[in-house]
């Protein structure tokens, strides 16, 4: 029997292969993050980056969907979109409480047309 094929190798190649690689950059990031001045330009650019990416998303998940949100009709995907906005603005600009709505309206929106994934 090889020792990979037992469960603790599996846990040990998981830990030595995926965790520690990780946390070495995760540390890293925050040693050196501290001395990092978030009103920098830099990190204004950084920002509108990620915004940009996240915008990205979620029109390509509104307009070119794929998996089981093919199954449901553009005007609830666009309704769930809108409903996650006003739930996070409503939420005191809480991303949670956006996702929430977002989800519920997306799952009971389903329910309601009879759309199984």
């Amino acid at each position: 029997m090889n020792f990979f094929t037992t469960e603790l190798g599996a846990m040990l190649v998981v830990i030595f292969v995926g965790f520690l690689p990780n946390e070495v950059w995760r540390v890293l990031g925050v040693l050196f993050g501290r001395r990092i001045d978030a009103d920098s330009v830099w990190m204004q650019w950084v920002q509108a980056v990620a915004t940009a990416l996240l915008a990205a998303v979620v029109a390509r998940l509104l307009l070119v969907p794929s998996g089981a949100l093919v199954t449901l009709p553009l005007w609830l995907r666009a309704g769930a979109v809108a409903s996650g906005i006003a739930g996070f603005l409503i939420g005191r600009r809480s991303v949670l409480a956006g996702v929430l709505v977002a989800e519920t309206v997306l799952v009971v929106g389903a329910w309601w047309l009879g759309v199984s994934p």
